[in-house]
């Protein structure tokens, strides 16, 4: 029987959108199967040196607030950064991994990242800006993969 394999492509660049990328890839590859993550647009923020990200209520109704907050008061400036401390305060305190951890574990776990050449080209980025230890391909090359995944994700 041949190693099962999960492609996933991660395209959102939140704290909150971090996690299930690294996540689902981590738990797969400790499950014995071949992962390939390719990240594309804000995705890449996930494979910056120095992942600065944040979380915000807007856009997301589905978001836990600890007290009901219009709309209007969650885009004031600051909100955004008080949403993001609240949101690591808690994830800690519950002893959730930081997301950097969890990006690491992957890449030890064997997964591979792969980032979009064409969005690193789009937006002017620096090969220099990213961690080590990732590809820069295009949609082509991790469609070959993805053409024969068991499970491929979309996040």
């Amino acid at each position: 029987m041949s190693e099962k394999k999960l492609a996933i492509i991660a395209t959102k660049g939140t704290l909150d959108w971090g996690y299930p990328p690294f996540i689902l890839a981590s738990t797969a590859a400790a499950l014995g199967y071949e992962v390939e993550i390719f990240f594309t647009f804000y995705g890449l923020q996930l494979l910056k040196k120095d992942m600065n990200l944040q979380v915000t209520s807007l856009g997301n109704p589905g978001m836990p607030m600890p007290m009901p907050m219009p709309v209007l008061l969650q885009a004031l400036p600051g909100m955004q950064s008080m949403m993001t401390s609240m949101m690591k305060k808690k994830m800690a305190n519950k002893g959730v991994a930081d997301l950097s951890m969890l990006r690491e574990l992957s890449q030890e776990a064997e997964v591979k990242f792969i980032a979009c050449q064409m969005t690193v080209d789009l937006f002017d980025m620096e090969q220099s800006e990213f961690i080590d230890g990732i590809e820069y391909a295009g949609a082509a090359a991790f469609f070959e993969f993805a053409g024969e995944a068991d499970v491929s994700l979309f996040i």
